[in-house]
């Protein structure tokens, strides 16, 4: 088991995050000589085999679910699982300090309808890493949000606050967003917004392939603090080659993942996605508790 740990406070800890005082010089020195996160991206494109998961939504739908299991929870719930077995994934630099983010918190984009000019909305959730099965945590939330926006005609998130800031003037709304900039600096954003702010998460996950859409890379935001953006890609049936030359067709998805460079080194993000692909290609782990270890470094 993987339980967190209590922490010693600092008094340069942050509301969301705590600060990371043992940390060698380099990763010290890097947010003052390379400051700006939209300019230290690591971007990794990797096609990931679904069959296991597309067996596993089979199984998990025999069992006639009111709220139909897809492989955007399973990914989402394979993320989450990335993120409590690897915290460095889990961390950010603001204020030219770097901080592991206190929770795990996903983020993702619900549009209400298919249409031209149907509304987007942003949600986010706070998963409990030391909570039960990564996939059941994911699907509720899911299920909770679609119901909200596309079956009661709700709004979610951090969108009914951007409704009310539209309509200030330039000036003003400059002043504003200047002053919203400051407070991010000195760990004191307002946690009224932060909490729906999508770009105040551990990963934020855009799901292209639900649209019929594929891309290979999504900038980081300069705004809040999000370190790690995952695009899923459109389902697609590729061909995998054995030793012998022959080869299966199998059902793939394609991740686009950009990552913060500054916040570890690429040995950590290369374990951190063979962890990944692992428990695509075992579903059955992400049923079990969310702090349960996984043995993929064979």
């Amino acid at each position: 088991m993987n339980k967190t740990e209590p922490r010693k406070k600092h008094f340069r800890d942050r509301r969301d995050g705590w600060y990371l005082k043992d940390i060698d010089s380099m990763h010290v020195i890097m947010p003052y000589v390379m400051p700006h996160r939209a300019a230290n991206e690591a971007v990794v494109g990797e096609v990931f085999d679904i069959s296991a998961v597309n067996d596993f939504i089979n199984k998990k739908n025999a069992q006639n679910p009111e709220f139909k299991y897809t492989w955007f929870h399973v990914i989402c719930a394979a993320l989450a699982k990335v993120l409590v077995l690897r915290p460095k994934m889990n961390y950010f630099i603001s204020g030219y300090r770097m901080y592991e983010r206190k929770n795990i918190e996903i983020a993702f984009t619900v549009k209400r309808k298919f249409e031209d000019n149907s509304e987007e909305t942003l949600a986010k959730f706070i998963f409990d890493r030391n909570g039960s099965s990564p996939v059941e945590q994911v699907h509720s939330f899911v299920q909770d949000v679609v119901t909200r926006v596309r079956v009661h005609n709700k709004t979610v998130g951090i969108t009914n606050q951007f409704n009310f800031y539209q309509v200030l003037p330039r000036p003003l709304f400059r002043f504003f967003v200047w002053c919203l900039k400051c407070l991010e600096y000195f760990g004191i954003y307002p946690k009224s917004m932060a909490k729906d702010d999508p770009c105040y998460c551990s990963v934020y996950i855009t799901n292209l392939g639900s649209i019929k859409l594929n891309a290979d890379y999504h900038h980081l935001f300069e705004w809040g603090n999000n370190s790690f953006f995952v695009v899923i890609g459109e389902k697609k049936r590729l061909p995998f080659f054995n030793e012998d030359g022959s080869y299966e067709m199998k059902d793939t998805i394609k991740l686009a993942l950009t990552i913060d460079e500054r916040i570890a080194d690429g040995y950590y993000y290369a374990k951190s996605i063979k962890l990944l692909k692992y428990l695509l290609v075992h579903p059955e782990l992400l049923e079990l508790d969310a702090a349960t270890g996984v043995d993929y470094d064979k």
